[in-house]
């Protein structure tokens, strides 16, 4: 075989097995690439999927009072659903829900669309006595229950309202558990009348630092 018509042979040998490559590449992306899950809690049963699941604790590792449930409720069915409970597993506490808009009861979840529980302007799902009922740092196991679906179990982050949760934490920030509690010694000012400044140590409101665009 001559010189030339060696390289010849080689360089479609090359290119084949490039070709080859490329084409399994492709498969894999298909396969198995393109379906890589986000790294957070996500469970899908029937028509219905939940995203970001998590429980926001007080900010405050000491303070007790509520937490709150967020997550985003899919609703992949060509009927609305309600979700009509969220339950602690193992824990005996539910969730208090409410509508957007105010109020308690169920949340509905619209054919073809989604809600998302927690954060300003969402619907809400408070734990009364959050400390109580979860830890922080732990993966806490939570029931959902659907008119439809029916009961749908998850796993559920358990964080502080801090940082990127600070926005869709608790709207109720206590003092921390033994903290002084205000005086009743103070001392008027001298003019008789209430200072300006003065008003509650704790408003109960989020910080203006929240993340409200969440």
């Amino acid at each position: 075989m001559s010189r030339s018509l060696r390289r010849g042979v080689l360089a479609a040998t090359v290119l084949s097995l490039s070709i080859a490559t490329l084409s399994a590449c492709g498969a894999g992306n298909d396969a198995q690439t393109l379906q890589v899950e986000p790294d957070n809690a996500a469970t899908s049963v029937g028509d219905i999927k939940l995203q970001n699941v998590t429980v926001i604790t007080q900010p405050d590792v000491n303070a007790k009072g509520p937490a709150v449930v967020a997550a985003t409720v899919f609703n992949n069915g060509a009927k609305d659903q309600k979700l009509t409970a969220i339950s602690v597993d193992g824990t005996g506490q539910s969730a208090k829900l409410s509508p957007v808009g105010g109020g308690s009861g169920a949340v509905s979840v619209p054919a073809g669309g989604s809600v998302v529980l927690g954060g300003k302007g969402n619907a809400s799902a408070v734990l009364a006595s959050g400390r109580e009922a979860v830890k922080d740092g732990n993966v806490q196991p939570l029931t959902f229950t659907f008119s439809a679906t029916g009961k749908v179990k998850t796993s559920a982050y358990v964080v502080p309202a801090k940082n990127y949760f600070q926005g869709y934490g608790p709207s109720q920030l206590p003092q921390p558990s033994g903290s002084a509690s205000p005086s009743g010694s103070a001392k008027p000012s001298q003019s008789g009348k209430p200072s300006e400044s003065a008003g509650p140590s704790g408003s109960g409101t989020p910080s203006a630092s929240a993340h409200s665009g969440h």
